[in-house]
């Protein structure tokens, strides 16, 4: 199912925002201050053709542990983000959920397009995982807090 799903959504739209999040990430690598954007850029774009099947979690939660992008300065790089492109994108992303659930069958495709939205706001400090590894990085982190409350 995820196959099919990836299909029609790369032929009826997916392949035009996660172009735009190519660009974008062009873009930023041009500017050479922006290499860190960029590298969101193409990760999030790569997941924007095919998101069916993945998930964006935080690397914080994956990992256990800060990073530069999961800290201070990731919060920071997404304000600058959200100021140049992150609204942009969004903005795209909305037009585009908005058509797909005026179609009813795209009810689906308009979801994950709100959720392509909410990560355009702030990709510093995501990863894109499999459902599977989404779903056990929860489970993991759930037993954790589990334990650390035990204690």
């Amino acid at each position: 199912m995820r196959t099919i799903g990836n299909i029609i959504w790369f032929v009826l739209g997916g392949v035009f925002m996660g172009l735009a999040w190519w660009l974008l990430g062009l873009i930023a690598f041009i500017t050479i201050v922006g290499i860190p954007w960029g590298w969101a850029c193409f990760t999030i774009g790569n997941f924007c053709f095919f998101p069916f099947g993945r998930e964006a979690v935080s690397r914080r939660d994956l990992h256990q542990k800060d990073d530069i992008g999961t800290g201070p300065v990731g919060l920071i790089g997404n304000i600058i983000w959200f100021v140049f492109a992150g609204l942009w994108l969004a903005i795209g992303h909305i037009i585009s959920a908005v058509a797909c659930f005026l179609t009813i069958i795209g009810i689906p495709f308009g979801i994950q397009h709100l959720k392509l939205a909410e990560i355009a706001l702030a990709p510093i400090g995501k990863t894109v995982v499999s459902k599977e590894v989404a779903a056990a990085m929860r489970k993991a982190n759930a037993e954790a807090t589990v334990t650390a409350i035990r204690r």
